[in-house]
């Protein structure tokens, strides 16, 4: 299935330019993940607690597009300038599982959505992230297969975020959405564990 990850080669030919001057000033692939990582809790948190400041959801399409930037920037320092670690790998995957929570679960505070609806997005996206990268645990590479992969949730949640941000109320027809993007999400998890099964077959 497809998913916007499929773009991530193009994103990365653009990037690769400014990772090589970030790697020439001694910028580390952790302090970026970090940094991403702690963003992601700040604004979260500051949505959380601050609801009724709809204003502010209008920073989530800008930051998601930026945290998708450093995600990109952090795995092209480690690959392609000698800093893979296994602390690297541990930082990666569950800074991302933290910080899709941090910023999945303010919308549950906005009608028509709820703590079920966001609490089963946040819990399906961990999982997701789980069978991705238990590929590599069966001798598989590291799955990202679609529909609705880490990227394609960001930018749901940033379109939400400038929808939250732009008008008074959501539809309430809109409640459907959450449950749509778990079917797509348990789509995703079988599909990530039906092609790590296929390639440790081929191997």
């Amino acid at each position: 299935m497809t998913s916007l990850y499929a773009l991530k080669p193009r994103f990365q030919a653009m990037l690769r330019p400014l990772v090589g001057r970030l790697a020439s000033l001694g910028l580390t692939a952790n302090a970026v993940t970090l940094a991403a990582m702690l963003v992601s809790i700040v604004i979260g948190l500051s949505l959380y607690f601050a609801p009724d400041k709809r204003l502010f959801f209008l920073l989530l399409p800008g930051w998601m597009l930026l945290r998708m930037t450093m995600n990109a920037i952090d795995g092209m320092l480690a690959r392609e300038f000698g800093q893979k670690s296994t602390l690297g790998a541990y930082l990666n995957e569950l800074s991302d599982v933290i910080s899709d929570a941090a910023l999945y679960l303010p919308f549950v505070h906005i009608a028509p959505f709820g703590w079920g609806s966001v609490a089963m997005i946040v819990f399906l996206s961990a999982l997701s992230e789980m069978a991705g990268v238990l590929g590599q645990a069966v001798g598989a590479e590291r799955r990202y297969d679609g529909p609705m992969g880490k990227s394609d949730r960001a930018l749901v949640f940033g379109a939400l975020g400038v929808w939250v941000g732009a008008s008074a109320e959501l539809p309430a027809w809109l409640f459907w959405l959450m449950p749509a993007m778990a079917a797509a999400i348990t789509a995703n998890i079988w599909n990530r564990i039906r092609s790590g099964l296929k390639q440790t077959c081929q191997r």
